[in-house]
């Protein structure tokens, strides 16, 4: 809860100070999905995770908890997925492996290593950064959790925000031609 450094004005000789209560030891995690159809409206599906502060807590999303935001993903867009992930060891472990490989409704990529400029999401989490998260102080965890889903509800409902995140990697979302038979 600590507040991120970023650039903020003063009256001129005063120094700008962010009064902030204390630290608290409370986490939250976020896993997104940036989902992009040809001719389709583009979409944002998260899942937040909220850590107990309790010594030995887990306190990062474990490789079941990907998978269900998978299934979920799959629900919402009733569709076979492609998915570019990123290098993160969760990614990559034995039993998200062998999840991808029994089930047939998804296809998976692997970046690679130290390329976040190639992964959408990053851009999802520089939008939070720079806009509702900037220059913000929180009094409690729940007024942190207020703003990081007003901010992603916020992404959510702008589709041309989601857009410019793939627009920013440089990627670009293109289909296979079906095949044609002769004489057609």
């Amino acid at each position: 809860m600590t507040p991120p450094r970023a650039r903020t004005w003063g009256r001129r000789g005063h120094t700008p100070v962010v009064r902030v209560r204390g630290r608290s030891r409370r986490r939250i995690s976020v896993a997104a999905l940036c989902c992009y159809r040809p001719g389709e409206t583009s979409r944002l599906i998260y899942r937040p995770r909220f850590h107990l502060p309790f010594k030995g807590a887990v306190k990062s999303f474990s490789w079941t908890d990907y998978r269900d935001l998978l299934v979920r993903a799959h629900l919402q867009l009733g569709g076979p997925m492609v998915i570019v992930w990123e290098n993160l060891n969760t990614h990559r472990t034995a039993g998200l492996r062998q999840y991808a490989a029994d089930h047939d409704w998804h296809t998976v990529f692997q970046l690679p290593p130290y390329a976040p400029d190639l992964n959408p999401v990053e851009g999802v989490w520089s939008l939070l950064r720079r806009g509702p998260m900037a220059n913000t102080a929180f009094t409690d965890p729940e007024h942190l959790e207020r703003t990081l889903r007003r901010g992603l509800t916020h992404i959510q409902r702008h589709p041309d925000l989601i857009n410019g995140c793939l627009t920013e990697t440089g990627l670009n979302i293109t289909t296979q031609p079906t095949p044609t038979r002769k004489g057609q």
